[in-house]
């Protein structure tokens, strides 16, 4: 999956298309889930131009990496999850079904959230 330019995350970014921010930094924006799929969903996208975790990895300097990481732990405390609990979740790949060709990280929580994933059979 290669960047693109116009993909719903890179329009945010540019200013292009409203969200309700959460907590904004130097490196990264976090704003909530038009659709939520919990009581909080919330997404944390890096600023820079990355397809996936694993792009991510490769090419982000260490300032962006710690910044990512921080942005999260902010948001479950903006969000008053911390203590209680919050699932983060990264989808890569069309084995993923990742939607949007730029990273982002769900952070979900707000009520029990159940087993992560179904066993397979």
């Amino acid at each position: 999956m290669a960047y693109d330019d116009n993909n719903i995350f890179a329009r945010i970014l540019r200013g292009e298309i409203p969200c309700t921010k959460v907590y904004e930094d130097a490196h990264t924006l976090a704003f909530e889930d038009i659709n939520p799929e919990a009581p909080i969903h919330t997404l944390v996208i890096p600023k820079g131009k990355y397809v996936s975790m694993a792009d991510f990895a490769a090419k982000a300097s260490d300032v962006e990496m710690g910044a990512l990481i921080r942005a999260v732990g902010k948001v479950a405390e903006i969000k008053g999850v911390a203590d209680s609990g919050f699932r983060i979740l990264a989808n890569a790949g069309d084995h993923a079904h990742q939607a949007v060709p730029h990273l982002h990280i769900h952070v979900f929580g707000g009520k029990a959230l159940g087993p992560m994933l179904v066993r397979a059979k």
